[in-house]
């Protein structure tokens, strides 16, 4: 996720979505439920191309299918999960080669599970049963679906062997305003590595790995806590990844507890300090445990991988925002981690966060890594794909699991 320090007013507030109210024989037939911000990008042109060009386009119409055979909510709930699992696993196969690629998009594509994914949040939001749904019967059937289709629900580990374990996770495309071809190469890493075994100089380590959303309000509604807490104590490592600088990755020593306010794929904009579970033991900063020194010194890929140590603060004492090249100083308040200020700082100071509250600070590596920004060819600004495009994102996402095989290399197995 590229680094976003701005300081930039609310752009936009979330679309009310779901709100019904049960009808009575007094009362008038509900507002149809609107499409969000986010899901009403579905229909500009692109998004189409990229879902007939990969063989999703089927995803939303199909799921729509589905829902009108459930006749209660309990029916309804089974075909969300079943189908939201089944997209999770239909774009990680099509990711690592398995089955049809369903049209002429490289394989490593992440904008299908994206978009398509959309498609059936779009349905669920929008469908009106004849066996009525309350708010928080439809909230339940979009959290199942998010949760599903984004390899949340997915992890698994084989009883414990000879391979290590491995968490990762990544994001989906973003800033779509900006440009709505965007592919975000820390999501395409997630379904490329996901259940994969990577040979390291220490053996074998299994990777598993989840999205997550570029939304504020997910964030503070704990999705990263719940999706990673049952994980990390089994876990030997794991790192959070995101798109970050051009021509670069960078593992981000500290982490700030600052929400610096760029609008999120909603156009909601948050700036605040980043909301957790009991903030009265709230640290201003984390740290990563990541074998920093190792992998910065390996050859990984073409790419240059920095230990960044850089981050903003407001000194103690102080009021105004300084930039700390060497880290931050005793007592200060985040302004902005290594990562910035965004959402991948954000989900690097939740997971670093829940390491520590768990108690696994001395013992478990873990922290965020950022990729070079996914760049399309020279001339591009047009096409949703180009050859310079493709082989970006392969090298990319071949770099990571290097980076993922030095880091294992470089830690202990953890005990148990």
């Amino acid at each position: 996720m590229r680094l976003l320090r701005l300081h930039l007013p609310v752009l936009g507030l979330a679309l009310l979505t779901g709100l019904t109210v049960p009808t009575t024989a007094s009362s008038a037939a509900p507002a149809t439920p609107s499409p969000t911000v986010e899901e009403r990008r579905l229909d500009q042109a692109v998004p189409q191309e990229i879902l007939r060009r990969s063989g999703f386009g089927d995803t939303a119409p199909e799921f729509s299918r589905g829902l009108e055979h459930a006749h209660s909510y309990a029916q309804a709930r089974r075909i969300v999960v079943h189908e939201g699992a089944a997209l999770w696993r239909r774009a990680v196969d099509r990711a690592q080669g398995r089955g049809p690629a369903g049209g002429d998009l490289s394989r490593d594509d992440d904008r299908p599970l994206y978009w398509a994914r959309l498609g059936m949040t779009r349905e669920v939001r929008t469908w009106q049963p004849d066996f009525g749904l309350t708010e928080r019967q439809r909230s339940a059937l979009l959290d199942r679906l998010e949760r599903t289709s984004r390899g949340q629900t997915d992890i698994r580990y084989p009883a414990r062997g000879p391979s290590r374990r491995v968490v990762l996770t990544g994001f989906d495309p973003f800033t779509l305003d900006r440009d709505i071809r965007i592919s975000n190469p820390s999501g395409a890493t997630a379904l490329a590595l996901d259940g994969t075994v990577v040979e390291t100089a220490a053996g074998p380590a299994r990777i598993e790995t989840a999205v997550f959303p570029v939304r504020w309000q997910d964030f503070a509604e704990g999705t990263v806590e719940r999706t990673l807490r049952p994980y990390l104590p089994e876990a030997d490592l794991f790192t959070t990844v995101s798109q970050g600088r051009v021509g670069r990755f960078d593992v981000e020593r500290t982490n700030g507890a600052w929400r610096g306010g760029f609008p999120d794929n909603d156009n909601v904009s948050r700036t605040e300090t980043v909301p957790v579970t009991d903030p009265a033991t709230q640290p201003q900063w984390t740290t990563t445990t990541l074998p920093y020194a190792a992998v910065t010194a390996a050859h990984t890929g073409r790419f240059p991988v920095y230990d960044n140590t850089q981050v903003t603060e407001i000194p103690a004492g102080g009021s105004e925002p300084a930039v700390r090249p060497e880290g931050p100083t005793p007592g200060s308040t985040a302004r902005a981690g290594g990562g910035g200020d965004y959402l991948s700082n954000e989900i690097a100071y939740r997971a670093t966060l829940l390491r520590d509250r768990l108690g696994l600070h001395d013992t478990l590596p873990g922290g965020h890594v950022h990729t070079p920004v996914l760049q399309f060819g020279a001339g591009n600004t047009t096409e949703v794909t180009d050859p310079e495009f493709v082989r970006n994102r392969r090298d990319i996402i071949a770099q990571v699991r290097a980076v993922v095989a030095v880091a294992v290399s470089a830690t202990e197995r953890r005990p148990g």
